[in-house]
């Protein structure tokens, strides 16, 4: 299944979630995300059935493995992006809305060079 950039932007909310609170409810996800409710039980529901999160019966939300590798890799291009626009100059709340449109149509391939050119003493697989 093709993520959209909001259902990249979903994954990528659990994830922050739930490495500050350990757990993830819908609820946290729509104040996280300034998004109504329904809205976040649409995109879970498009994201369960394409196999990125699953809903336990307390109704908590976990990244399967698929997710999780989707989530950790927006979110690195998000930090890489948000971290280099403060470099040059640009102010925090700039820098991450700006970051978070640039993370989704930059390809892993342009990305993974860009950040072999900003970090030059780290090689990948080394």
């Amino acid at each position: 299944m093709k993520l959209h950039a909001s259902g990249e932007d979903y994954l990528e909310a659990i994830f922050v979630i739930y490495r500050e609170k350990g757990m993830v409810r819908s609820v946290d996800v729509a104040r996280h995300m300034e998004v109504s409710k329904p809205s976040v039980c649409h995109a879970v529901a498009t994201l369960r059935d394409g196999g990125f999160l699953t809903m336990d019966e307390d109704h908590f939300l976990h990244l399967t493995n698929v997710g999780r590798e989707v989530a950790e890799h927006i979110y690195e291009k998000h930090r890489f992006f948000t971290d280099r626009l403060i470099e040059a100059g640009v102010d925090p709340e700039t820098a991450e809305r700006e970051a978070c449109r640039m993370e989704h149509v930059i390809s892993s391939e342009t990305f993974e060079k860009i950040k072999a050119v900003a970090n030059p003493n780290t090689k990948k697989g080394k």
